[in-house]
């Protein structure tokens, strides 16, 4: 369409996981929480719709930044909300990625940061993990156009992590900002958090649709030096959070006994899922977030989906250039789980 900037017709766009809006089915493909939200987020959701809707937002968020503050133990002005963590990404990546700049991810990960290079009419430079998913020195590579890097940790797809101290050598490397995505820290054994304090180029973004079961809700934020968050302040949407979902995300941060709780039952299944999948022959990762990452070395994988489809179970295949394909599993309830890995089992005995 000539009315379109060429870089934008010139891309595929993101294209998320499948969400079937008829019949029912066991959703295992984007990494959803399987069980309700804590309760007491509905009841402050029932509270602004008592009180109306006819008045904008708080811009900032301040009831969340305050509650999350004491949570995380950092100041409310180091942090800022967005419409889930997406949101988050995309203002960062406007706030400091101009046309022709460069911005770096890893390989494979998350698909969504080259789209957002192509929406800046930057250049993504991708760097792939090594074999045993750690990242080679060059990720840390200065280059004259780089303006900012993404580095998911845990990472999607295969929900491996690098330590807190290789993410602050990586930082102190680069040249420029170093956004760590925590979308599924709540599910792994360390975080990076506090190396927020110890340089100003880390930024940590999380969400509220994984651990706390608020996919829904679209709720996300940032925690970086309060300098950075007010340049991002000045990219950002001007109520980019409803009155709902500020009031929501509130209620569910300040219930961590909940979290602490889902938390236990997800990481348990994940453990259930890896050895049922290892039994039937798949070369799973070890994974620290709610999903597992699961090749099979003599079964092509992508007929095992369709199957998988077909009954109504909704896993998502992958297949990335130089890795091969695999089976991208999120973690569900225990009965969830039973039913892919019986299916999975039938079909293998079939192939």
């Amino acid at each position: 369409m000539a009315f379109v900037r060429p870089n934008i017709a010139a891309m595929q766009g993101y294209v998320p996981g499948e969400q079937p809006q008829a019949g029912k089915f066991i959703k295992l493909n984007t990494n959803e929480n399987p069980y309700p939200c804590s309760p007491q987020v509905a009841l402050a959701v029932q509270q602004v719709l008592e009180s109306g809707l006819t008045r904008y937002p708080d811009p900032t968020a301040s009831s969340f930044r305050h509650c999350a503050a004491h949570v995380l133990g950092v100041d409310p002005d180091w942090i800022l909300c967005g419409n889930g963590s997406d949101d988050i990404l995309t203002i960062t990546t406007r706030a400091f990625v101009g046309q022709g700049d460069a911005l770096r991810l890893p390989t494979p990960s998350y698909i969504l940061y080259k789209t957002l290079a192509e929406i800046q009419g930057a250049e993504s430079e991708e760097i792939s993990f090594l074999p045993d998913w750690t990242l080679p020195n060059d990720f840390g590579r200065a280059t004259d156009r780089l303006k900012l890097a993404f580095l998911p940790n845990p990472n999607s797809p295969s929900g491996t992590v690098l330590p807190p101290e290789r993410i602050l050598e990586i930082a102190e490397e680069l040249p420029c900002p170093l956004l760590v995505d925590e979308a599924y820290v709540d599910f792994a054994e360390q975080n990076c958090l506090h190396l927020v304090e110890k340089c100003e180029k880390i930024l940590v973004s999380r969400t509220l649709s994984k651990s706390y079961g608020l996919a829904g809700l679209r709720f996300g934020y940032v925690v970086a030096q309060p300098q950075i968050i007010a340049e991002l302040h000045k990219v950002r949407d001007s109520y980019n959070c409803d009155s709902l979902s500020i009031a929501g995300a509130t209620a569910a941060i300040n219930d961590q006994t909940w979290l602490k709780e889902n938390r236990a039952k997800v990481i348990a299944t994940r453990t259930r899922l890896t050895e049922g999948l290892r039994e039937l022959g798949f070369q799973v990762v070890d994974s620290q977030a709610n999903f597992v990452w699961a090749p099979h070395p003599e079964i092509p994988v992508k007929p095992l989906y369709e199957t998988l489809k077909s009954q109504r179970v909704l896993v998502r295949y992958m297949d990335y250039p130089g890795w091969g394909d695999a089976l991208r599993i999120s973690v569900g309830s225990d009965d969830q789980i039973e039913i892919c890995l019986d299916q999975l089992k039938s079909a293998i005995a079939k192939t």
